[in-house]
């Protein structure tokens, strides 16, 4: 019998994420629309977290550059985003996290924000992967790669060497559902645990996992711009919690139905103190 792998941290700013460390939280907006809207989300959540012991980080993306419609707003850009994104985690006091499409844009990103994070449809990009890696060692940020819809759990020990190549221990993984082949996304908590657990061969620890409520909730492909069912986002991280991961992933918006991007999957921001509320209640039930 083989003798179980250590755990490894995920360092992201001032927090560590990963077994025996506070939950954290990433969340924000899909897209930064405007430096006052992720104020205002980042004001709201920061002391509901700090009240409920748990850490913060805040996420929003400079350019949604993978929407089903060509017509669909892409957000500020990389000069705007970022730097409204540093002024927001400079307000909050918070770690920061956006993601990137192209490699050249890892070098950019690592000097503004706190963790690159790799989208899911690009989790096997090695140009990609080893850019982030290389800027996330060099500024001394964390990589955090969401598994493809289209990946086994165990196949996401390959991101997780390929970073290492570019000399990056400090990643995480976020799980966001499994295509089911009707419009919808089938989370796999037998995987996600599996994953929680997961040997990389040359890597003498596993590494932390963190899950995706409000992505798991959508239903791709099922008009011109993706659907979704965020009524479920609580009961999913109220499972995932219950297993063990040591982060959430949500995205949420003061008014969903007119934000720019995944409008029909985010949180409304009124309800996310209740939903944290009984998160935390869980985590302490399991911990």
């Amino acid at each position: 019998m083989s003798s179980p792998a250590t755990s490894s941290l995920c360092i992201a700013g001032s927090i560590s994420i990963g077994p025996g460390q506070p939950l954290a939280l990433i969340a924000g907006p899909c897209v930064l629309e405007s430096l006052e809207l992720g104020l205002t989300i980042g004001r709201h959540l920061r002391p509901i977290c700090d009240r409920l012991g748990i850490n913060y980080i805040f996420k929003a993306s400079f350019d949604k550059a993978n929407r089903s419609s060509i017509a669909s707003p892409r957000g500020p850009g990389i000069e705007n985003g970022l730097a409204w994104i540093t002024e927001i985690g400079r307000t909050l006091n918070s770690p920061t996290t956006t993601d990137i499409h192209e490699p050249q844009q890892a070098a950019i990103a690592a000097r503004a924000v706190d963790v690159l994070q790799i989208p899911a449809f690009l989790c096997r990009q090695t140009d990609l992967l080893l850019a982030a890696g290389k800027a996330a060692t060099e500024h001394h940020r964390a990589v955090n790669v969401k598994k493809g819809q289209f990946v086994s759990p165990a196949e996401m020990a390959g991101p997780i060497r390929k970073l290492a190549e570019a000399g990056c221990s400090n990643a995480m993984l976020t799980e966001r559902g499994t295509f089911f082949g009707y419009n919808r996304l089938v989370n796999d908590f037998l995987g996600v645990a599996d994953m929680m657990d997961l040997r990389v061969k040359g890597r003498e620890s596993t590494v932390p996992v963190c899950f995706d409520c409000t992505h798991s909730t959508q239903q791709p492909g099922i008009g011109e711009t993706t659907g979704g069912r965020p009524d479920r986002a609580p009961l999913l991280a109220k499972a995932a919690i219950a297993i063990g991961v040591h982060a959430l992933f949500i995205e949420t918006h003061p008014d969903p139905k007119i934000a720019l991007s995944d409008a029909s999957n985010m949180i409304p921001l009124a309800q996310m103190e209740g939903i944290l509320t009984q998160i935390a209640a869980v985590r302490r039930a399991v911990s």
